[in-house]
């Protein structure tokens, strides 16, 4: 079983509100791999949008993205380049 993890600075203006929270959670959930989001000492479900939207987190907060399974580094390279791109915002 392969475990990865990243830490990376979230830096979109509006934070990991509905829209990018909605995407977040469409690419890990591409993956077979368990994917867990921490931040702000909490660990929640990446594929869960009602657990994203509960840490509201905002411009600035390094998130740790760790995922479980067969594809957890395409999983964890993935949702990093997404959050890294800014959503597009």
């Amino acid at each position: 079983m392969t475990v990865a993890q990243r830490e990376i600075q979230l830096n979109n203006p509006s934070g990991l509100h509905a829209r990018p929270a909605s995407l977040f959670v469409a690419e890990a959930n591409k993956y077979r791999s368990d994917i867990v989001l921490e931040a702000k000492g909490k660990r929640i479900n990446a594929k869960s949008i009602l657990g994203l939207l509960s840490l509201a987190i905002g411009q600035g907060t390094v998130i740790k993205i760790e995922a479980t399974g067969d594809d957890a580094e395409q999983a964890v390279n993935a949702l990093c380049d997404l959050v890294a791109s800014g959503f597009g915002e």
